[in-house]
């Protein structure tokens, strides 16, 4: 049987290769899911109306479009680091908690909630974001520390340790932390410990700001930085690294605790920009979705900003859609689904393409010579 697809000479690592195979894989996830709409009455055309008009189309609506993105730049950020030093932690929703609760902690300081003293104004921001970003470098720092010496699965201790996390924050917030009344919360926050807007009418933070930096920092570390080339290398082939004279397991513990750092950030930005008060269900699965855009990113820090903006925007426009159309949640998540997988699966025509009928292995050469 003629086979379908051919190995290329070498794999197609061009811009114009990923945005085409990104863009063709997002074209067939829309098609897919649009004929899904049929059944249930919806036209797929007003359906994607909505969703890009509520997501893109209004100042309002993209302001919400960036606010969803900016936990998810700070995750894929931290995934990025961690990952290229070779590990595979997944423990990012545990540090998120955390980062939220250590934040919720210093922005209710002076009362029974919070840190038994008051800051004065100039010390709150370094203190609130020193303590979200401690508090996730050492939940994350443990972990890599069973790796890096003892040799521990840190994919499966890192995710049961955001199960700690889950009950942790529940133990918080229905203890030491629990505001008065009959709901398991924290005090709303004082209003100026929250993140300003970065414009009047817009609910866009400047959480937004630190994720910008992050990303400019992370970007920086990985390709101008002797430490960065030595955490990639640590993570490619971390017998050669030791033997080119890396410190492998000081450099995997060193972005075990930046990425923890920089996932706990997110959880700053969620309860000090968004909620405004610690509670349970607080990340809503973040911590996993933050995962997804680094993979679709193919951990490259640059493309973090545009791949978490537009997750951002599938998932304000998805519930637009689905309250305009009628439609059930599930298609909705199907497409969100459709487009993760299509993307992530469209990489295999880097390395292969398709045989058409007629055409020579000579045809084929000439045609990657070019």
């Amino acid at each position: 049987m003629t086979r379908l697809l051919e190995k290329r000479l070498a794999p197609a690592d061009s811009s114009a290769a990923v945005i085409a195979t990104t863009s063709g894989a997002m074209l067939a996830a829309f098609v897919i899911a649009g004929l899904l709409f049929i059944p249930f009455g919806g036209n797929p055309f007003s359906a994607y109306s909505f969703l890009f008009s509520e997501a893109f189309g209004s100042l309002r609506g993209f302001s919400q479009t960036l606010v969803q993105a900016t936990p998810l730049i700070l995750i894929a950020l931290g995934t990025i680091v961690i990952w290229r030093a070779g590990l595979g932690y997944i423990g990012f929703e545990g540090c998120f908690l955390v980062g939220a609760a250590a934040a919720s902690w210093v922005a209710l300081a002076g009362t029974p909630q919070g840190i038994p003293w008051a800051l004065p104004g100039w010390g709150y921001w370094p203190a609130v974001m020193v303590a979200a970003f401690v508090a996730g470098a050492l939940w994350a720092g443990w972990v890599g520390f069973l790796r890096v010496r003892f040799g521990g699965n840190d994919v499966l201790i890192s995710l049961m340790a955001n199960y700690v996390a889950v009950f942790l924050i529940q133990y918080l917030v229905s203890g030491p932390m629990r505001a008065v009344g009959d709901l398991p919360q924290t005090p709303r926050l004082p209003h100026d410990t929250w993140l300003p807007f970065i414009m009047k009418g817009m609910r866009a933070h400047w959480g937004l700001g630190i994720a910008l930096i992050a990303t400019l920092y992370v970007w920086w570390l990985i390709r101008a930085t002797p430490a960065g080339f030595e955490i990639i290398v640590s993570g490619l082939n971390p017998k050669a690294a030791r033997y080119g004279g890396i410190a492998v397991g000081r450099r995997q513990m060193s972005a075990v605790l930046l990425g923890g750092g920089l996932a706990a950030l997110a959880g700053l930005c969620a309860v000090l920009g968004v909620q405004h008060r610690l509670m349970e269900g607080l990340s809503g699965g973040v911590g996993f979705i933050g995962v997804v855009v680094a993979l679709l990113a193919r951990l490259n820090p640059l493309l973090v900003i545009p791949t978490a903006v537009l997750y951002g925007g599938l998932e304000v426009g998805g519930s637009a859609m689905q309250r305009q159309t009628g439609l059930p949640t599930s298609v909705v998540l199907i497409l969100q689904s459709l487009v993760v997988i299509l993307i992530l699966a469209g990489d295999i025509l880097r390395y292969y393409r398709l045989r058409w009928p007629g055409r020579t292995p000579a045809q084929q050469l000439s045609e990657e010579k070019s």
